[in-house]
């Protein structure tokens, strides 16, 4: 090759390597910087559209995993609340006992009798817990103007009827449907539903103390309270539907005295609240499996994405000493390339 001076070919070959292994040096260290093996659209334009929808279905699944421990979060709540009333009940029964001893004067059965309607005001207080504004128990009627409320069920047939079985399924009003998958509301959802607890303690006894196979209960004028009843005979358990709750235990038209019910009456409320318990124990139980489902996804589409664009620090710190060394060599040649324009120059003078 001759000696030219217009043209220094080794130069622009080196220069041109030069600007190659600065851009490499460069993006090895941008990919080390940044921990990610895909840092613009030009490296993988394939893996980076996978990655981000890889992205979006986790971010959608994170926030359906919060949705579904709100859903457990309410369902204990309204679990404690059952426990409470359960323990009211319980209470109730225990009143009655006291209320039928012999020995007892009537200051003492007065006693009794204003510690049970006390309870009940309690029982329906507690009927009207929220979470976060969302009622946790059904109910018939509005909580604050004593209207039929447009997000809960008017009229039902009630979940304790003669068969066992739940009728609750035909009041959507009742449950709280929870995504869980990224599909939403078109993927499967577990409902968690807004317990019974008024229906729970509203109990039919003849005048015998047997509870007949159904019942229902209203919402009177004066709110929650019982049905009207007809007397059986003279003091003794009269028959008629009862209410453990009232929502004024001040009100006579509300109330009635232990000595109206027995105690099957306690028993069977009881075992009512307990089944709402046990129903409530098999939603919680649901969510939480659909929830260790959810985050075992969550975990696998974070391995797979890691595996698309998470850079080997390894391999590419090997690949930065190497790209180092291509610079400072490319650069060193391109010094020594033009020196050969002084070489040409020699030879004119």
């Amino acid at each position: 090759m001759g000696l030219s001076i217009n043209t220094n070919i080794a130069a622009t070959r080196s220069s041109m390597y030069l600007a190659t292994n600065h851009a490499n040096l460069q993006k090895s260290l941008d990919r080390l910087s940044s921990g990610k093996r895909i840092t613009e659209p030009a490296d993988d334009a394939g893996g980076l559209a996978v990655s981000m929808k890889l992205e979006h279905t986790g971010k959608v699944l994170r926030a359906t995993s919060n949705n579904i421990s709100n859903g457990i979060s309410l369902l204990q709540v309204q679990d404690g609340i059952l426990k409470s009333a359960g323990d009211i009940v319980s209470r109730m029964g225990e009143l009655k006992a006291m209320h039928s001893d012999v020995t007892k004067n009537a200051a003492d059965i007065a006693n009794y009798d204003a510690e049970f309607n006390d309870l009940q005001g309690q029982l329906y207080q507690l009927s009207l817990t929220e979470f976060n504004g969302i009622r946790v128990f059904g109910d018939f009627m509005d909580p604050t103007d004593g209207s039929a409320a447009t997000n809960e069920p008017t009229s039902h047939a009630v979940i304790f009827n003669s068969t066992g079985a739940d009728d609750s399924a035909t009041n959507s009003g009742l449950f709280l449907q929870v995504n869980t998958s990224e599909d939403g509301s078109a993927g499967p959802q577990v409902g968690a539903q807004r317990a019974l607890l008024l229906s729970a303690i509203t109990v039919t006894q003849t005048s015998d103390g047997a509870t007949p196979p159904s019942y229902t209960f209203t919402v009177g004028a004066n709110g929650f309270e019982e049905t009207a009843h007809t007397d059986a005979g003279a003091n003794g358990p009269i028959t008629g539907t009862f209410s453990l709750a009232t929502s004024d235990p001040t009100n006579a038209a509300n109330i009635f005295s232990l000595g109206d019910v027995t105690q099957e009456l306690f028993t069977t409320a009881l075992q009512n609240v307990a089944t709402l318990r046990a129903s409530n124990g098999g939603q919680t139980r649901h969510l939480q499996f659909a929830q260790a489902n959810v985050e075992n996804q969550i975990t696998n589409l974070s391995a797979a994405n890691g595996r698309i664009m998470d850079v080997d620090i390894a391999q590419e710190s090997s690949n930065l000493a190497k790209q180092q060394i291509l610079v400072q060599a490319s650069a060193s040649m391109t010094a020594q390339a033009n020196v050969a324009n002084d070489v040409a120059l020699m030879l004119l003078r």
